[in-house]
């Protein structure tokens, strides 16, 4: 059994609640129908029943009937909700009336609902737009206690089994923090641990990658990769991490050996962390198209409850696959209170 397919299984033994606020877009709800005929989770759907339903009848989808509809705009915990979402942005100025305005939105609903205990993770973004997801996840959900930025990790499945966990790798940050500073470079790092440990089920090690290894280049670039390094290591001594390092020297042993000799991480790397989102975006996207690895994400890391963002583009096999991702996460969180 593979790892998708043994997380899959692993959500179908403990099944959670996943809110899909894109309820009326065609590939969500025709994943919807498999996830719900497969026994994998129990889906919420937001959206206009009616809407849904003449929806699922044209694409000929039988079990959407079998899922948790809420109308935004009219169902019976709607004051409870905008009431909540008043006391959590009181402080930054919302009234009462903007907050009974935005629970409407599907985006701020879900999330509300996984605060308020009513759901256990979300998934988004086949028709919105990354900071729109992001936005009310930040502001209801917020981040875990002592991570200091949301970032986003991608799940490689590569045909290199010599690299990796027998060919599977982390990258992040692919999806969110465009230039981190050495201190968020240090939280990617830590929260990157943590997926690896919950998804995979293997001890992370973690490369921090630059154009130089161990001091083979003098840069202010460089600098911060070795500053961020330091900093992961004081935060959580336990974890197995070095840097800087050049990917050859962080996944191909005999390169490790020689341009890092002693290193517990050079040539054995799992957890790649990327020193900007420029370099991680181009080189998973790399890895995925030149190396026909599957790339699995992005799954968001740091968030204080399982909150999932979706490519545009994404296919129905896609959001198959992170809603089982997103129930793991939720029954791992569950799992270290």
């Amino acid at each position: 059994m593979n790892l998708l397919d043994s997380l899959i299984e692993k959500a179908k033994a403990n099944k959670q609640r996943i809110v899909l606020p894109e309820g009326t877009e065609k590939r969500t709800l025709t994943a919807a129908d498999q996830l719900i005929r497969d026994n994998v989770a129990e889906i919420i759907m937001l959206g206009n029943r009616e809407e849904i339903q003449a929806l699922a009848q044209q694409l000929g989808l039988e079990h959407t009937n079998k899922a948790t509809i809420i109308d935004p705009k009219n169902h019976e915990r709607k004051e409870l909700y905008a009431n909540l979402l008043f006391e959590l942005r009181k402080k930054k100025g919302m009234t009462i009336e903007q907050a009974e305005k935005l629970v409407e939105d599907p985006l701020f609903l879900a999330c509300l609902m996984i605060k308020n205990g009513d759901a256990d993770g979300e998934i988004a973004g086949a028709q919105n737009t990354t900071g729109d997801v992001l936005r009310p996840a930040l502001q209801i959900i917020k981040t875990s206690p002592g991570v200091k930025v949301v970032s986003g990790a991608f799940l490689m499945f590569t045909h290199t089994p010599q690299y990796g966990e027998n060919g599977t790798l982390l990258f992040a940050d692919c999806a969110v923090m465009p230039n981190p500073t050495a201190e968020e470079l240090a939280s990617i790092a830590v929260a990157s641990a943590e997926t690896m440990c919950s998804l995979v089920g293997v001890e992370p090690k973690i490369a921090m990658l630059s154009f130089s290894t161990k001091g083979s280049a003098k840069h202010e670039m460089v600098d911060k990769i070795q500053e961020a390094t330091k900093l992961v290591k004081e935060i959580s001594p336990a974890l197995l991490i070095d840097g800087e390092l050049q990917a050859d020297a962080a996944l191909v042993e005999s390169v490790g050996s020689s341009k890092a000799p002693g290193s517990p991480i050079a040539g054995k790397a799992n957890v790649l962390v990327f020193p900007s989102l420029e370099a991680g975006n181009i080189g998973y996207k790399l890895v995925q198209r030149l190396g026909n690895a599957e790339a699995v994400g992005p799954v968001l890391q740091g968030m204080a409850a399982p909150v999932n963002d979706l490519s545009r583009g994404c296919s129905v096999d896609d959001i198959y696959k992170m809603v089982a991702i997103t129930a793991n996460q939720a029954i791992g969180m569950k799992q270290n209170k």
